[in-house]
């Protein structure tokens, strides 16, 4: 049996004019998107579930400080004419109880999520970016300035952080949110340029930063605008367990009356004020101030895992 050319008219006729054996088909183009690094990252963390769910449960958090006064019509500092010997337990009137002198201890949760939220976003901001202008200086310039700063570093690593803390909040702080946020934000950036200069040593030899070099870009650009970028993966999930961190440690410093001032709400005061009616069995007034820290502090953390995985440029989509 003899078969058709393929280039005969025959041939052409028995598949169509497309040549496809069957109906007219018409071409289809596909078209390829092209990903940013953060496109791709962003598609990786929307893959962790952990770190959506902490992302919901942090965004709660963020939502109730800022919407505090329009959630809970009451204030948490007011106190009441009538006198409540060891607090109500929660019921409908307040779902989560009153304090020994009748503030609502939801109001205390609701308000107090302003601050410690504040507390922990503002001094990691600060933390990030001392420490990264010093990592970057340090692994960037190298020798004799390296050897300065990593020293400089290494003093504040030998340093009893906790005892630092405490001293600090006590005779600086004043019982001042502000003081607060600076005294945490300029103890915490010692890790973080730690990592950024680790990146920089390994990246600042690299083909894309001789390239830069060749071509007279300054370096300056070349720092921040080069390098600085394919460090941030590290950087970014340091900086998140350096805010779950300041928020406990507000608590901690709150909890032993180095804090802030009576008239200033925060989880960490709501716990400090809880302490004397502990024994007496009056667990709601510690269990929502505490339960908001760990749920917060749980959320950044799974935030954290999942940048971690979505940052790295050898994990799978």
């Amino acid at each position: 049996m003899a078969f058709p050319d393929m280039q005969s008219p025959a041939a052409l006729q028995l598949g169509g004019p497309s040549g496809g054996g069957g109906p007219d088909v018409d071409d289809v183009e596909v078209a390829l998107e092209s990903l940013s690094q953060w496109q791709l990252a962003w598609r990786r963390f929307k893959l962790h579930r952990l770190a959506a769910v902490g992302l919901v449960i942090f965004g709660f958090m963020v939502a109730m400080a800022i919407l505090g006064p329009i959630i809970d019509p009451y204030n948490p500092i007011f106190i009441p004419n009538a006198h409540h010997p060891g607090g109500d337990p929660p019921s409908l009137a307040h779902l989560f109880g009153t304090d020994s002198v009748g503030r609502d201890v939801l109001a205390m949760v609701v308000n107090g999520a302003r601050i410690s939220v504040a507390i922990g976003v503002f001094s990691m901001i600060i933390a990030g970016v001392v420490g990264v202008v010093i990592g970057a200086v340090a692994g960037y310039v190298g020798g004799l300035v390296d050897n300065i700063l990593m020293r400089v570093v290494d003093v504040f690593f030998a340093i009893p952080f906790l005892f630092v803390i405490l001293v600090a909040a006590r005779f600086f702080g004043q019982g001042q949110l502000i003081s607060l946020i600076l005294i945490f934000g300029l103890l915490s950036w010692p890790l973080i340029a730690r990592l950024v200069r680790a990146m920089f040593l390994t990246l600042r030899e690299a083909d894309f930063v001789e390239a830069a070099r060749a071509v007279g870009v300054s370096d300056i650009r070349i720092t921040f605008r080069h390098i600085l970028p394919s460090a941030l993966g590290p950087v970014i999930v340091a900086m998140t367990l350096i805010m779950a961190s300041n928020i406990v440690l507000e608590a901690f410093v709150s909890f032993l009356g180095f804090g802030l001032t009576e008239d200033q709400t925060s989880w960490g005061n709501a716990l400090s004020n809880a302490q004397t009616v502990l024994s007496q069995g009056n667990w709601w007034w510690a269990f929502f101030p505490g339960m908001a820290i760990a749920l917060t502090v749980l959320a950044i953390n799974f935030i954290g895992d999942g940048l971690r995985d979505a940052l790295d440029p050898r994990s799978r989509l």
